[in-house]
């Protein structure tokens, strides 16, 4: 039964996201496989955006590692006024250029590059109210997405990041960085942290 499961999902047959709230709610989409994608689940996104609540509206968010669109398409159905969403897949780009077509969305900017690279030269320097740090696990981006953020001037006081990773994976965030929530969920651990300077 295992590998009858892990061949669909590798066909991408069993992939799919479902929009939880805002404009969108309800609406499901699928996606393909990728090397690394673990979309976020409806528990954490709905802990998650409520924490975000306040702010969400009109804001301006980078989500690094885009994958499934979780994050990006939910932020952006709750009110986000632009999005710039980032993945290393093409398949995945092109995926998400179809789901932002069906929902006739003009807020997003998709980015078809590696987040690391592209932080290390950011070509937007206006600073993101909020960004979203969801990378595969075991690779140890965590840590370099953090630094390249604060060298990069793309924050600005206020400004909030979302880290998500495996419970056990270590990792330090800039001085700036103050922890706003934290939480776990079976395996998974999840931050959102306010940068106070």
């Amino acid at each position: 039964m295992a590998k009858q499961k892990n061949k669909k999902a590798s066909a991408g047959l069993d992939n799919s996201l479902r929009i939880i709230g805002g404009k969108w709610r309800g609406r499901r989409f699928s996606f393909p496989s990728s090397a690394g994608l673990r979309p976020t689940s409806d528990r954490i996104r709905e802990t998650l955006f409520n924490w975000l609540s306040p702010v969400i509206v009109n804001a301006s968010c980078l989500d690094l590692f885009a994958g499934s669109g979780a994050m990006g398409l939910e932020a952006l159905s709750r009110g986000a006024g632009q999005v710039t969403m980032i993945d290393s897949s093409s398949r995945v780009v092109s995926s998400l250029e179809q789901y932002l077509s069906t929902l006739n969305c003009n807020d997003a900017t998709l980015i078809n590059t590696d987040a690391v690279r592209w932080l290390e030269r950011p070509t937007n320097n206006a600073p993101y109210n909020i960004v979203f740090i969801d990378p595969p696990f075991r690779q140890g981006l965590v840590a370099p997405c953090c630094k390249l953020l604060e060298s990069g001037n793309l924050l600005c006081a206020g400004s909030y990041i979302y880290i998500e990773s495996e419970r056990t994976t270590t990792f330090s965030v800039p001085d700036t960085w103050h922890t706003h929530r934290s939480k776990t969920s079976g395996k998974v651990a999840f931050s959102l942290y306010v940068k106070l300077a």
